[in-house]
């Protein structure tokens, strides 16, 4: 049984539950997009799926609107995929399990993936339509967003016409978007070396309750990163005794501030009361700390069973050094814009591979000089450490446009919609927005959304009344587009 039957805007919501049952994890778009295309092509419509999964679907204006400039729809198809670890479910074969809680639409459990899925119900709801008034219309909804875009960096942008842009990206009501932060991803592989274990006893530390968050929405927060808490649990240990790493694991996505960690050590039989000291002072220390931001914080030591091999002592400290000088979170605040984040850094992923401890984490700035330099920084640390550095993905910032005819009917259309003045910001987050600026060049852009809480997280969470106030807002901009462009 349909879970959003009954809500408003209807349409949108029916194909948000569409979406919703359909596995779209970054890099796992093939359903999704197949889904995409299908739709397209079921209606009469001039539908492309290019090989990155991108799907582009173009619509005729309606009657009246002929000679109004195309605009292209824009929003991204895939979903950041995180659950506690004791949550049991599997995102590759089910879909989500939606419920309401009052004005909010969860996943029981999971992420929700409003973030970017909402965008695709409201593209999909206007092509369905038969009484909306809009100018011609290209839908673009790129795959792979949320672990470096490259659906965006693959896409032709010659088989787009239209010179004006809404990115459908954004998580707050009444605020319009003009500029975001550029970033990459970085990867560093500490190498280790296995031994037969020295030791007696082993132990695993693990760190859950923390409240995570989108690493470039709520950095600035200040919410506890579960691998630097480790590295610092790790470190205040192998101060005062010996130990041997097993093991460490921590995060799962480079743009999601990471929750839960485990990490397992062996140590001496004779050392193991000191150890149990040790961790009650630390996670007295990280408690108090974290009081504000994660006051649901548990640090818990168990024992567990013997293992054959553990790192070596050299491995273990070299390890160790590395997450625990790894920077993270914000590093500059804009100078030119008051609150906004300039330039920061997530340690978001730590594993254990058979090619060693391995670090990822996304970088983003709004100046591309400050973001080479903070990745230069984190391969000089690989370096110092005895680490390979690779980075990967990176994308441009989006700078903003003071001659936008685009944000000057967005202000107009949003005060006559809602009798409010909405907002001009730029967002530390990065937005496709810019990679779509180099493949349309002189393309004009605005971003914006209702309001969402806690993206990337299992808290997350999409608001329906404002879901409803920004597709009322939405479809005015779509009819009120030849007054302006």
């Amino acid at each position: 049984m349909a879970v959003l039957t009954g809500l408003n805007p209807n349409k949108v919501f029916q194909y948000f539950e569409e979406l919703s049952g359909i596995p779209r994890g970054s890099k796992k778009e093939e359903k999704v997009s197949e889904y995409l295309a299908n739709f397209g092509r079921s209606r009469g419509l001039e539908t492309i799926q290019d090989q990155a999964l991108n799907v582009i679907i173009k619509k005729e204006a309606t009657a009246g609107y002929e000679d109004v400039p195309t605009i292209i729809l824009q929003g991204h198809m895939d979903m950041v995929w995180e659950k506690n670890l004791d949550t049991k479910f599997d995102f590759e074969t089910e879909g989500l399990n939606l419920e309401i809680d009052g004005d909010f639409i969860k996943a029981k459990g999971t992420t929700l993936g409003a973030d970017n899925g909402i965008a695709v119900a409201f593209a999909l709801a206007v092509l369905d339509s038969s009484d909306i008034p809009h100018p011609k219309l290209e839908v673009l909804i790129t795959s792979d967003e949320e672990t470096g875009m490259s659906g965006a960096i693959a896409l032709d942008g010659g088989l787009l016409e239209g010179k004006h842009l809404f990115n459908i990206d954004t998580e707050e009501e009444g605020e319009i978007y003009v500029s975001c932060a550029g970033g990459n991803r970085t990867t560093v592989t500490v190498p280790v070396v296995y031994t037969t274990t020295p030791n007696s006893k082993f132990y695993n530390i693990s760190i859950r309750g923390l409240f995570g968050g989108h690493s470039g929405v709520e950095i600035h927060m200040q919410r506890g990163n579960s691998n630097k808490i480790m590295g610092r649990i790790l470190m205040a240990i192998s101060e005062e005794i010996e130990i041997n790493l097993v093991e460490i694991n921590g995060g799962s996505k480079t743009n999601a501030i990471p929750r839960e960690g485990d990490s397992v050590i062996g140590v001496n039989s004779k050392d193991i009361q000191k150890l149990e000291e040790i961790i009650t002072k630390i996670k007295k220390d990280l408690l108090e700390e974290q009081r504000v931001s994660d006051p649901k914080l548990k640090i818990t030591l168990t024992e567990v069973e013997t293992t054959p091999k553990t790192m070596d002592a050299e491995s273990t400290k070299k390890v160790i050094n590395m997450i625990y000088l790894y920077p993270n979170g914000v590093q500059r605040m804009s100078l030119d814009i008051e609150g906004l984040v300039e330039t920061s850094l997530n340690l978001g992923v730590v594993t254990t591979e058979k090619s060693g401890v391995v670090l990822q984490s996304a970088i983003r700035s709004s100046v591309d000089a400050s973001k080479t330099q903070l990745t230069k920084e984190v391969e000089i640390l690989a370096r110092v450490v005895g680490a390979d550095f690779e980075q990967g993905a990176t994308y441009p910032a989006w700078k903003y446009n003071p001659n936008s005819k685009l944000q000057e009917m967005a202000l107009e259309v949003h005060e006559k919609t809602t009798g409010k003045k909405a907002g001009i910001k730029a967002i530390h987050a990065g937005l496709e927005c810019g990679l779509l600026g180099e493949k349309l060049p002189d393309c004009d852009m605005i971003s914006f959304g209702p309001n969402m809480f806690d993206v990337h997280t299992p808290e997350e969470k999409l608001s329906i009344s404002s879901t409803e106030n920004v597709w009322n807002f939405f479809l005015n901009l779509l009819k009120e587009s030849k007054n302006y462009l």
